[in-house]
């Protein structure tokens, strides 16, 4: 019998894929996809956040994750989050606009997938991710190239998901008992917030500004009402 080469096992070990949106036919469809071929394994399909942090095959080694989820928990906290499992994340939304892409990049994302893209274009991402390299693809990397983001206004945790939250909608009650504390903490969170934008050119002092800027960096989907 031949001995095996040291290290050859892990050469051939797949890399093991989280999927992460709330339609139930993209999950199914990618995770056929991407167990054709015999590098990936996909244990985990899950229509929430918390579906999949609770799955007893969680945590993996990368996790493709829908930009716009409906569950009010921002996106960087959602990438901090797979960052301290060991995860590596590939981003993937039906909006690829420079502002989105630059938001999920700057939170930690390593790939950015438009869902108009093939399946192709996935694979190449996951591969990437999974060796720890970023990737975009030519098309995304030339808008990116072209486009100068704002200034980082460094918000606070909890300044950022109280304007999240204040810019779907919400109102300043609702957003206190979401957040667990008091009409006037809220309120303090939202004006430190808009100071904080206004510091780096960013006006955001009227609701309508608000819910755009939520927009432009991936808080809320655009067509979410």
């Amino acid at each position: 019998m031949t001995a095996q080469q040291p290290g050859a096992e892990n050469a051939t070990r797949r890399v093991r894929v989280a999927l992460l949106d709330d339609h139930r036919l993209v999950l199914d469809g990618l995770k056929a996809r991407l167990e054709q071929g015999g590098e990936f394994d996909v244990p985990i399909s899950a229509a929430t956040w918390a579906e999949l942090l609770d799955h007893p095959d969680f945590p993996v080694d990368v996790v493709v994750l829908d930009l716009f989820l409906e569950d009010r928990i921002p996106v960087p906290t959602k990438l901090r989050t797979l960052s301290s499992t060991g995860a590596t994340t590939v981003v993937m939304s039906r909006h690829a606009d420079p502002a989105s892409i630059t938001s999920a990049i700057r939170a930690g994302a390593l790939a950015f997938v438009p869902k108009t893209e093939s399946a192709e274009e996935l694979i190449r991402a996951i591969r990437s991710a999974a060796t720890g390299r970023s990737y975009l693809s030519e098309p995304l990397a030339a808008t990116l190239a072209a486009y100068t983001p704002p200034d980082d206004p460094r918000l606070g945790a909890q300044e950022q998901r109280a304007l999240m939250l204040y810019a779907r909608g919400n109102t300043i009650r609702e957003v206190a008992d979401e957040m667990n504390t008091t009409d006037e903490t809220v309120k303090s969170y939202i004006k430190r917030g808009r100071r904080k934008y206004r510091r780096v050119g960013i006006d955001l002092g009227t609701r309508v500004l608000l819910r755009r800027h939520a927009v432009r960096e991936g808080w809320l989907a655009p067509d979410q009402p």
